[in-house]
């Protein structure tokens, strides 16, 4: 009985000193992974797609000017918005209608300008959402049904025609007391309410070669790119002609296709670099730093003198039922001087971090408009690597 006792806790000990062996081995495993990977995931890489344009596959902006009518008495004033009256006029002479009386008036009308964005390679029939807005004095837009109207582009060239019901997320309502608004009535939208008429000529699938335009411009960031695509190519196909443009040849394997070597071409990933930079808004104060922002040693004292004066005045009367004495205001003034006594020069050390940095500035309790000038005057010292943009 013994003996099988024995031999049981034996094998149940021999388990788990075995369970945990494999244990300690799966844990020496996962970090080893996580020290491999953690470098990798520091990096962050992009898609080619989502920081670079290609050639040709671009919107065009239309513009157009038209008439919405059906207005419930909220249109443009025809004896101030002289351009109203005079489009009403052409519009209904066009239509046989002699309009030209001093006495027409209405307020049923507004002029409004159109514009849309045309899509890539958008064909004839397509239709396109629009955007209407008023440029007379029109008080809403809400009812109205804009006119047809030709849209056109920077060419000059009519390429949609616009016509349909405008709806606008915004009303107006008062009376003689108050008056209530809500969002811009005197803003909508024609949901589908152009159709394309004019198709642009471009064929990207007989290119030859394609340039990729950069959204942020970079040399590092450009290079990495061509050395990306020609890795995938397995051909020196792809050369950065600088810092926003990389211009790929197609190669013979997608001869004849180039859409479908930009197909593959815009899954690659890449790790992006950029300039050191802040960025500036003296308008609001915000400050935008970027993470390769690192400065040299340098010693930052902030401090403001303020003065406050205050005034409360006090009433000195007599006492009750006196026979004499005036009620007099006696001016009573108090000054406070607050010369920042506390704050102390601060050393920030060689290289410190993009969050140190801020970390040290913020100890010295600045705000957003002194580090404005911090900021300023660091770089002008020469301690800032990065460039400083003003926007």
């Amino acid at each position: 009985m013994f003996q099988q006792v024995q031999k049981f806790y034996s094998g149940t000990i021999a388990t788990a000193a075995k369970t945990a062996r494999l244990t300690a081995k799966r844990l020496v495993v996962s970090v080893l992974l996580l020290c491999i990977a953690g470098p990798a995931a520091a990096q962050m890489q992009h898609r080619i797609k989502d920081i670079a344009d290609f050639e040709g596959i671009r919107e065009n902006m239309l513009v157009g000017y038209g008439l919405v009518v059906g207005l419930n008495g909220t249109g443009d004033d025809l004896g101030s918005a002289v351009f109203t009256r005079e489009s009403l006029i052409g519009m209904l002479e066009r239509l046989g209608v002699n309009a030209r009386d001093a006495a027409l008036d209405t307020d049923n009308v507004a002029a409004v300008m159109i514009t849309a964005d045309l899509p890539p390679f958008s064909r004839q029939g397509t239709r396109l959402d629009v955007t209407v807005s008023a440029i007379g004095d029109s008080e809403s837009l809400l009812g109205g049904t804009l006119l047809v109207t030709p849209l056109l582009a920077a060419d000059g060239e009519v390429y949609a025609v616009a016509q349909g019901a405008v709806a606008i997320a915004g009303f107006s309502a008062g009376g003689n007391a108050e008056t209530i608004t809500r969002g811009v009535p005197t803003v909508g939208r024609i949901a589908n309410g152009a159709i394309i008429e004019r198709e642009l000529d471009f064929e990207l699938s007989k290119l030859r070669s394609v340039k990729v335009a950069l959204r942020n411009p970079d040399l590092t960031t450009a290079r990495r790119i061509a050395s990306t695509i020609n890795t995938f190519l397995k051909a020196p196909a792809a050369r950065s002609l600088d810092p926003a443009t990389v211009q790929v040849a197609v190669p013979d394997s997608y001869d004849g296709d180039a859409v479908a070597m930009l197909t593959d071409i815009e899954q690659l990933r890449v790790t992006t670099d950029q300039v050191a930079r802040v960025l500036i808004d003296e308008r609001s104060g915000v400050i935008v730093m970027g993470e390769n922002v690192r400065i040299s040693t340098v010693a930052i004292a902030q401090g403001n003198l303020t003065i406050r004066v205050t005034e409360t005045p006090q009433v000195s009367q007599p006492n009750a039922f006196a026979n004499t004495g005036d009620t007099e205001v006696v001016d009573r003034t108090t000054i406070e001087v607050d010369e920042d006594a506390d704050r102390r020069l601060a050393v920030l050390p060689s290289g410190i971090s993009l969050q140190e940095m801020v970390n040290g500035l913020n100890a010295l309790g600045v705000g957003p408009r002194d580090m404005i000038t911090i900021l300023q005057s660091i770089k002008a010292a020469g301690a800032l690597q990065a460039e400083i943009e003003v926007m």
